[in-house]
């Protein structure tokens, strides 16, 4: 996969070294490593970043950073976890939500805060056995920065 460029929708969770990012990456097509690209693609720059429509995950959990592209990952589903997401925060009781088959979500309320543990299942094809399923401790995130978030995720997916 290429590098991801990060300009689309994203939900960035965690802290440091330990991080799960949800997003739809956008690529510049007046950067100029994309315009050499599609010079040597033979297309125009344009024609080469697409429409943007692809789905990422990236993630770090203090042995090396991992992302893989979701295909046929949709503005929609993100949307639907996310607001699934803001509901389960809402009711203040223990929680697991999904994104598809490739990230379940397990939180437990800490006073003004949750405590989220990812669990990440990269799709078969991306799977080396280096980059297999992996769970994250994501600490403890205050409440009011996971709903500010999820807001803005959802807006710009709008």
């Amino acid at each position: 996969m290429s590098p991801i460029v990060v300009g689309g929708p994203e939900l960035f969770l965690g802290a440091g070294e330990v991080y799960v990012a949800l997003l739809r990456p956008e690529i510049d097509p007046a950067d100029p490593a994309v315009r050499l690209a599609a010079e040597q693609a033979g297309v125009t720059p344009e024609e080469f970043a697409g429409p943007g429509d692809v789905w990422a995950l990236m993630y770090e959990d203090g042995a090396g950073p991992g992302e893989f592209e979701l295909p046929g990952a949709r503005d929609v589903e993100a949307d639907g976890f996310a607001e699934q997401f803001q509901a389960a925060l809402a009711s203040g009781e223990p929680f697991t939500v999904e994104a598809g088959d490739f990230l379940r979500l397990d939180a437990r309320p800490a006073a003004d805060a949750w405590r989220l543990t990812a669990r990440i299942s990269p799709p078969e094809d991306e799977q080396d056995g280096a980059a297999g399923p992996r769970t994250l401790e994501l600490g403890a995130l205050p409440a009011a920065r996971l709903l500010a978030d999820l807001e803005d995720f959802r807006s710009a997916l709008a």
